[in-house]
């Protein structure tokens, strides 16, 4: 999808939402018929709501559409506090009480589907349906690491966790040439790593604060009450799932993606040929068509 708008004027109203005493920030778009099934898209790990640019000026006219930047990222606070998948879980469950109050289909890539799994294993009554892009599971990274080489591996994570190295490192992590050189292993197609690419990645790496979540952060995702197991989450859930994976995936390994499609008979898996591990934002015409049909199957 090729647009000469800014990427600010693509993402719906913006508005900001104090969540208990933070300050964060979402969108919406009304579609221009009546729709009874909102959409609440949620972004992957240092990312935000500009990377849906390309896929809400489409879905906002068929369906109502939100998007949250999630505590830490985008232009949310950079809160130093304990983040998981569950404090993100009740940002998006008390954004949902407070603004829709009617069964939505949470839509995530990476971070965020495992946001929506545990949202709808949570809140039931808030979620009709799910899609993942790219899921990730935490509890399988032990798995995949030699017993020998996991203390190894501990104590170098621990090292690098300091503060003061962690801050030295997001002074280089932040500049626009490494996000594009690390944007350049989430994509495959490096024709969608565009300038407008990198600012939107790199310009919350730049606020107040950035460098405290960072660590923040950091030593969160290597803790086992993180989030919970996706592939002991999948088999719960009785609602439509839709699951779809880029085959050149380097983030995530797609060979997780057929095991978790065996896991519950309603999910609907779709290999994306070619693709990497952001779908929605490297094939946008293609990923929007499959989202749109899957919609109208199920709702």
């Amino acid at each position: 999808m090729t647009s000469n708008q800014l990427w600010q004027q693509r993402i719906g109203n913006q508005r900001d939402w104090v969540w208990r005493g933070w300050q964060t920030r979402y969108s919406y778009t009304r579609a221009k018929s009546n729709s009874e099934t909102p959409l609440i898209l949620l972004h992957g790990f240092g990312a935000a709501i500009e990377h849906w640019r390309n896929n809400i000026p489409i879905l906002g006219q068929e369906y109502h559409v939100y998007a949250l930047d999630l505590l830490g990222f985008g232009a949310s606070r950079k809160a130093n506090t304990n983040y998981s998948v569950y404090l993100w879980v009740e940002q998006v469950h008390d954004f949902w009480q407070a603004f829709i109050q009617e069964p939505v289909v949470l839509v995530g890539n990476s971070i965020g589907s495992l946001v929506c799994l545990t949202a709808a294993l949570t809140y039931p009554e808030m979620v009709k349906g799910i899609v993942m892009l790219s899921l990730p599971d935490v509890s399988i990274r032990q798995d995949t690491i030699p017993r020998w080489l996991q203390p190894i591996v501990s104590t170098l994570e621990n090292l690098v966790a300091s503060p003061l190295l962690l801050k030295t490192f997001l002074k280089v992590l932040r500049r626009p040439s490494t996000i594009a050189r690390w944007a350049g292993v989430a994509y495959q197609d490096k024709k969608a790593i565009t300038d407008e690419l990198v600012a939107i990645l790199s310009i919350p790496a730049y606020d107040e604060g950035s460098d405290k979540t960072f660590s923040a952060l950091f030593k969160a995702v290597r803790r086992s009450e993180f989030a919970p197991s996706a592939k002991e989450a999948l088999p719960q859930l009785t609602i439509p799932m839709l699951l779809i994976w880029g085959s050149q995936d380097r983030m995530i390994p797609p060979s997780l993606a057929p095991m978790f499609a065996a896991l519950n008979p309603r999910i609907k898996y779709i290999e994306l040929e070619g693709v990497g591990h952001c779908p929605h934002d490297e094939c946008p015409e293609k990923f929007n068509q499959i989202l749109l049909e899957w919609l109208q199957d199920n709702y």
